[in-house]
């Protein structure tokens, strides 16, 4: 039980030191960090909630918010999710999760950005011939296809009956053709469930990593500290407030420290009727241009289907992410 204690305060001593330098360097940092597909999350769950779930999701998904809930995967979890991004980008995830007995969880995960074709454009190619008045832009004709990968391996098991821990390392590529980098980033968090009701805390460091050069310039990973809560106002069982028969409600949110923005907040419920549909909502505070999310889901036969719905403002459509889920 000592090795355990100990074990605990160094994350918690950790997450405080890493507190401490975002509040000291995180003003200086804003808009000069690498890797900007990193940021981006194609749970439809996690993101109709808002993305408030670093204590949340607790299927192979976690794997992308807070390793230190894979350890709740009771024997094989998959998932994949698919959306399109802004300017016709296409994102994919996948993720697999597995429990092996006396020993934790691991699980594996890839995710990849698609640009698409680009039209080759250079300056020596502008031209209009002044007999026919047709103009070329500089096309070359060719294509371009930029893009990014992330493949990644996690490991996560419980080290009390109450706390559990988790690490992720993970191999990130971005092509923009003419450059090329990579990395090697690293995720942490821990998730206590405290035991009074359905009270749950939990913390995650991700994109830890060493700066990004491109030509001759080196930028920071995109890196972020995010410390939530949640909990289930109605239940059967273990109700914060209320015991219920009729479904269960859950609140969360999330306080995230972003090394390239302000502080942010993420606020976020979930309505479930017997475990079977789900209703899901959420806002995010201090961002630009989102804020309202929505969404829902199905389970049956252990099988997830869950859609989001992402505003972006006046100026930009809204995002939409479908996921497919399957637990063992």
């Amino acid at each position: 039980m000592k090795v355990k204690n100990k074990i605990i305060l160094v994350f918690i001593i950790s997450i405080i030191s890493v507190t401490i330098s975002f509040s000291q360097t995180g003003i200086q940092k804003v808009g000069t960090t690498s890797f900007q597909f990193l940021k981006i999350k194609a749970d439809a769950r996690a993101t109709a909630m808002g993305e408030a779930v670093t204590s949340v999701v607790n299927t192979s998904e976690a794997i992308f918010w807070n390793p230190a809930n894979l350890s709740d995967v009771s024997d094989v979890d998959v998932s994949i999710s698919y959306l399109d991004w802004l300017f016709d980008i296409s994102h994919t995830a996948f993720s697999v999760a597995k429990s092996i007995s006396g020993y934790g969880t691991v699980g594996i995960h890839a995710m990849i950005t698609d640009v698409g074709s680009v039209e080759e454009t250079r300056v020596d190619q502008l031209f209009r011939d002044e007999t026919t008045g047709l103009y070329n832009p500089g096309l070359t004709g060719k294509t371009v296809s930029p893009g990014s990968q992330v493949f990644g391996l996690s490991f996560s098991r419980y080290v009390t009956d109450k706390f559990s821990f988790g690490v992720t390392v993970k191999y990130a590529r971005e092509d923009l053709v003419k450059h090329t980098a990579s990395s090697i980033i690293f995720d942490g968090g821990i998730t206590y469930r405290t035991g009074f009701r359905s009270l749950i805390l939990a913390a995650a460091i991700k994109e830890f990593g060493p700066d990004v050069t491109f030509v001759n310039k080196s930028y920071p990973l995109p890196q972020t500290l995010t410390i939530g809560f949640s909990a289930e106002l109605l239940a059967p069982e273990s109700a914060l407030f209320m015991q219920s028969d009729i479904g269960r409600l859950l609140v969360a949110f999330d306080m995230v420290e972003a090394r390239d923005a302000a502080q942010q907040y993420h606020t976020g419920m979930e309505f479930s009727m017997n475990d079977f549909f789900f209703l899901r909502g959420g806002y995010k505070i201090n961002y630009y241009e989102q804020g309202l999310t929505l969404g829902f889901g199905l389970e049956i036969f252990k099988t997830r289907i869950d859609y989001s719905f992402n505003d972006f403002g006046d100026y930009i459509e809204p995002i939409h992410r479908i996921t497919f889920g399957w637990a063992k």
